[in-house]
């Protein structure tokens, strides 16, 4: 058995370090998660993530890893053999590019060198050449917790509008969102997705996402990419107007997300 000396200081790109104070917040009795007391916790959460997000718009919160995010964006927003560009930034952006094609999405990755962020430049190329709109999203990593290079959201954002393109931008903030600046409205980003422990320093397991705006009907997957599981957008929204939450959550992380908002 590993005996540590002294405060114990994780020392990996993640999960990282909880704060003492998030901590004691976790510290409390499990109550009832479908009850009047655990709405009124999940209120003030989804109420705070609005100002970690800078939305004005609801977050949904799903019971998950970041992968589980990852998959919810894509099966909330595309179809089965929709065309999608991505960027190698790094392992993340890798791991991200193989979830999408395993939900049979056609994958144009940029390649990179893992030393620089998505270049605003060579997406807005490769969109203005899309003359026919067969790229339905452009999903980038925000900041790549393996190499830690961050890409420039609001120039990607504008590349896309400077090119008339109608591709839905996918951003995962998943190491960035609480430690990194980050405007989902103001940068116009339609889909972020972000889980509880990295950026935002609680225990892992509470992945929440934000969507800007409903879908118009162009933009409505025809076909799901794949099964809903845990990501249903429609029943989980449904619920945290309530303060509920579609499946049980991991209480003692919703307490500690309330101690950070």
């Amino acid at each position: 058995m590993t005996v540590h000396t002294g405060k114990h200081f994780l020392q990996i790109p993640g999960p990282t370090n909880v704060p003492d104070r998030v901590l004691r917040a976790m510290d409390v009795p499990t109550i009832d998660h479908r009850g009047r007391e655990f709405a009124q916790l999940g209120l003030e959460v989804l109420e705070g993530c609005k100002a970690v997000f800078r939305t004005k718009n609801p977050v949904v919160i799903y019971p998950s890893s970041g992968t589980g995010a990852w998959e919810a964006a894509i099966v909330n927003t595309l179809s089965p053999g929709d065309k999608v560009l991505m960027v190698e930034t790094g392992h993340f952006a890798t791991l991200w590019k193989g979830l999408a094609e395993k939900f049979k999405l056609d994958v144009e990755f940029l390649p990179g060198d893992w030393r620089r962020g998505a270049q605003p430049e060579e997406i807005g190329v490769r969109l203005a050449d899309d003359r026919q709109h067969r790229i339905k999203a452009v999903m980038v990593v925000h900041n790549e917790t393996s190499t830690g290079v961050t890409s420039r959201i609001p120039e990607i954002r504008r590349a896309i509008d400077r090119a008339k393109h109608p591709a839905l931008f996918l951003v995962d903030t998943i190491s960035s969102l609480g430690s990194i600046e980050y405007e989902h409205d103001a940068w116009g980003v339609d889909v972020t997705v972000c889980c509880s422990q990295k950026g935002l320093m609680l225990p892992p397991g509470l992945a929440s996402m934000q969507y800007r705006r409903r879908l118009s009907p162009q933009q409505r997957p025809t076909r799901r990419a794949g099964p809903i599981g845990i990501g249903k957008r429609s029943s989980s929204r449904t619920r945290t107007v309530r303060g509920l939450t579609r499946l049980p959550p991991i209480f003692s992380t919703a307490c500690a997300k309330r101690s950070r908002c």
